[in-house]
């Protein structure tokens, strides 16, 4: 029989990281080219529609990786007569709409776009015919919202119009509806966000983003730093070994572990983590008018009853001198 060893697999995107451990076999591994001894960017999954596991466990990496507070989340649908008649032509005509964004960006004096586009839509009894197809956009902030939900047409739009003519606003057709808003996170970063947009569809989704994002990093795997034994015992803990796994990574907050078996290999156990932030340190000047604060502080510390100038300190409160 094949000798069994178990791996931890961590895999980076900027502060966020997400950690496997899982039972692995000898002749298993030489199958898929044996061991990673370096750090490299994963792959991008082949598969674009958002129907595949590993699909969607890479789009939430990118998401928690490369957007948060500040940015934003916009959908996109058509009104009947801008209806496009082939999913290439809606993915056209979003792709004009994020080059004009991009454009008016560099105008603003912004930083290049990056987004991720989720496209998603229904087909006709043929599978051909396109219906309901609609876009969410979530792109880095800085942009007026107003600005983007009014970017959403065919029409060339004159900037100065916008703000110094009443009522050019009103005269720009828009493709459909559109709405645009500050991305809300939590612990998770905007993994809800992610899972939203890839929740199983009635119809199909396709995805794309752009090439400035940070892509994940999958570390060098390291073996045998724990028993199969050890593993189950962990996975069946109330807190799923929440005390043991911080001691293992002192450096990062974690907010998720899920252990799960599997009936040929036994228990896996799947974490989420953020990067703690570093406190900063007062440097040089500033660490210098931090410690002459203090000491004005202590010097102007008053036992109760004694007399600074002509008033008398009757509570011990500190306090700057006026």
């Amino acid at each position: 029989m094949a000798r069994g060893f178990v791996r931890e697999k961590k895999t980076d995107c900027q502060s966020y990281r997400e950690v496997d451990i899982l039972p692995r076999t000898e002749n298993a591994d030489k199958a898929v080219k044996g061991k990673r001894g370096k750090r490299q960017k994963v792959s991008e999954p082949k598969q674009k529609d958002l129907n595949d596991k590993n699909s969607k466990r890479y789009l939430i990496q990118l998401g928690n990786g490369n957007f948060g507070i500040g940015d934003i989340h916009q959908t996109a649908t058509y009104s009947p007569e801008f209806l496009p008649a082939t999913i290439e032509e809606a993915e056209n005509i979003m792709s004009n709409f994020l080059r004009r964004v991009d454009y008016r960006r560099n105008v603003l004096g912004l930083d290049r776009l990056k987004y991720i586009l989720v496209t998603e839509y229904n087909t006709g009894e043929d599978g051909e015919a396109i219906k309901r197809i609609h876009h969410h956009i979530i792109m880095n902030g800085g942009m007026d919202r107003d600005e983007l939900e009014l970017m959403w047409t065919y029409t060339r739009i004159n900037w100065r119009k916008v703000y110094e003519e009443p009522g050019y606003r009103e005269s720009i057709k828009q493709l459909g509806y559109t709405n645009a808003d500050r991305i809300q996170v939590n612990e998770n970063g905007i993994e809800a966000l992610c899972k939203y947009l890839t929740k199983d569809p009635k119809g199909k989704k396709r995805w794309s983003s752009s090439r400035n994002l940070e892509r994940p990093i999958q570390q060098p795997n390291a073996d045998h730093k724990y028993t199969k034994k050890q593993i189950e015992s962990i996975a069946k803990t109330p807190d799923c070994g929440r005390d043991f796994f911080e001691s293992r990574f002192p450096d990062y907050n974690i907010v998720s572990i899920i252990p799960e078996f599997f009936e040929e290999t036994g228990w896996h156990i799947y974490m989420k983590m953020w990067k703690k932030q570093e406190a900063k340190q007062p440097k040089g000047k500033e660490k210098k008018k931090c410690r002459n604060r203090k000491e004005q502080q202590k010097q102007n510390w008053k036992k109760p009853g004694e007399r600074r100038g002509h008033v008398v300190i009757n509570h011990p409160v500190s306090m700057l001198d006026p």
